[in-house]
């Protein structure tokens, strides 16, 4: 068996418990001030309100500030981690002391975080996260930047498989191993990304209802009707007639369309500017971040499924997104789209390029894709053949006749539905399963048999008037927004697919 690499000169000998950087306890002040920023603020705007001393009033959130002070350096003083041959050991806690275990071949994820602020001090936060966890197992804020680049070649040459490590020599972590890019956007890449997103939709709405939960109701509809009276009064000015005024709506609409792509590009270049997907040790890295850079490392054999993605837009200039779900961190983690997206904007063909270099042992794409059968196409669009004839039928009440423009929804919703249910489709052999749907947005989303945990047949009252049945794979860290389900196949067939790979299942051993 080889020696474990030794470490290198940026981090502190082993064997000995550190601390962190010495203005770690600033950081987590600053992050303990975020959360509690606006308690802070309506406390020292609203506390000097009625007939009590203003100084109190200013002195209770000065207070709760030398609170927050006291609570960091203590943490501060509190935190210590120690690296040894084969774990990190984390201890914490003043009053309820805690000390962790963190074996390296137990870390699924390593992700190395630095902010503006980050930057300017030459430091970065790390975070080792392991299976499962919601949380991260430890997260270190904060180290030097050199030690946390440091640490994160260390548990990717610590964390290797044990099988792999009898046979194959660790390499030093002094050396120049070489990091194969496999992917980098470039900034054209990222602006074009951002105008094919809805990111500025969102941001927006988001902003609205953020406003209308804040401001009181008054304020927002006088506030809406003078910015209405005032938009009207300077059209009725200028006189333009019917056709100016579609001229003029049409223009603002246009102007708004355009505020918004705008705001969804610079959202792209803040969040995917420099995006870099390489390949060292079997292990894959992502980098990517304007301001705030962020760099997310997880081992290819972590990787628990992957997912296809595009638009209809992607569609058009011939793009898609390549996402993956690991075993680590959980649901509430999931804006740490770094760690998510391999490839977040790709032709189709460098994507296919990419799974065959990932995943050489699998036939991507399948040759053959198994159909669903089209009886029963209508239940894809079920709820809005219940509530379109609701709606018109409340519509035509209150308007009359042209409230049943709503049944206009139906032939839309039921030609979506044939579509959606024409491209459905599976796949399986002896390596993996793979699933496909969608039709405005398509998917396919597949994994490795070694990867699969559990499986479930799923009957609905509807699938059994049908004759139907649905079976869902399990796998850890499923964390996509599509499920790997081989949906309404006939029944038997279901049940034969089930104990096939039941059977597959029991003869594999499963690979974290």
């Amino acid at each position: 068996m080889s020696l474990p690499p030794p470490l290198p000169t940026s981090l502190p000998a082993g064997g000995e418990d550190h601390r962190l950087h010495p203005w770690s306890w600033l950081f987590v002040l600053l992050m303990q001030l975020r959360h509690y920023f606006l308690p802070l603020v309506a406390l020292l705007v609203f506390g000097q309100r009625g007939d009590r001393d203003p100084m109190w009033a200013q002195l209770i959130p000065l207070s709760a500030i030398a609170a927050l002070v006291l609570v960091s350096v203590l943490q501060y003083l509190s935190y210590r981690y120690r690296i040894g041959s084969d774990a990190i050991t984390v201890r914490s806690g003043l009053l309820a002391r805690n000390r962790r275990e963190i074996p390296f071949a137990r870390i699924h994820n390593v992700e190395v975080r630095q902010n503006p602020l980050h930057r300017l001090f030459g430091v970065a936060e790390l975070r080792l996260e392991s299976a499962g966890g919601v949380r991260p197992e430890a997260e270190m804020r904060v180290l030097k930047l050199d030690q946390a680049l440091a640490l994160e070649r260390l548990v990717r040459q610590r964390g290797q498989a044990p099988q792999a490590a009898d046979t194959v020599a660790a390499p030093s972590l002094t050396g120049a191993d070489a990091e194969q890019v496999l992917l980098r956007l470039s900034s054209w890449d990222v602006v074009r990304m951002g105008l094919l997103s809805n990111r500025g939709w969102a941001l927006a709405i988001a902003a609205f209802g953020v406003l209308f939960q804040t401001v009181p109701r008054p304020v927002m509809d006088a506030a809406i009707q003078r910015g209405g009276q005032e938009a009207f009064g300077y059209a009725s000015h200028l006189h333009p007639g019917v056709a100016g005024a579609f001229l003029l709506l049409a223009a603002a609409l246009l102007l708004g369309w355009l505020a918004l792509r705008a705001l969804s590009v610079v959202l792209t270049l803040l969040r995917y500017h420099g995006f870099t997907l390489s390949e060292q040790d079997r292990r894959l890295t992502v980098s990517a971040g304007l301001l705030s850079r962020t760099r997310s490392s997880v081992a290819r054999r972590r990787i628990q499924a992957w997912t296809l993605r595009e638009s209809t837009l992607h569609r058009w200039f011939g793009l898609r997104q390549l996402r993956i779900d690991s075993a680590a961190g959980g649901p509430s983690r999931d804006e740490d789209r770094a760690l998510r997206e391999l490839a977040p904007l790709a032709t189709q063909e460098r994507c296919t390029q990419l799974v065959q270099h990932l995943l050489p042992q699998l036939q991507w794409p399948p040759a053959r894709w198994q159909s669903i059968p089209q009886r029963g196409w209508w239940r894809l669009c079920l709820g809005a053949l219940v509530l379109v004839p609701l709606l018109a039928a409340a519509a035509y009440w209150r308007w009359g006749s042209w409230g049943l423009v709503v049944l206009a929804w139906l032939p839309v919703a039921l030609l979506v539905a044939h579509r959606q249910m024409a491209r459905m489709g599976w796949y399986l052999d002896d390596h993996y399963v793979a699933v496909r749907g969608g039709w405005w947005k398509r998917w396919w989303r597949w994994a490795e048999l070694d990867k699969v945990q559990g499986l479930r047949l799923q009957r609905s009252p509807l699938d059994k008037l049908l004759g139907t049945s649905s079976l869902q794979l399990d796998t850890a860290g499923a964390h996509g927004d599509v499920a790997l389900t081989l949906h309404y196949l006939p029944r038997a067939q279901a049940q034969h697919v089930m104990e096939q790979l039941a059977a597959a299942l029991a003869r594999r051993k499963l690979r974290w």
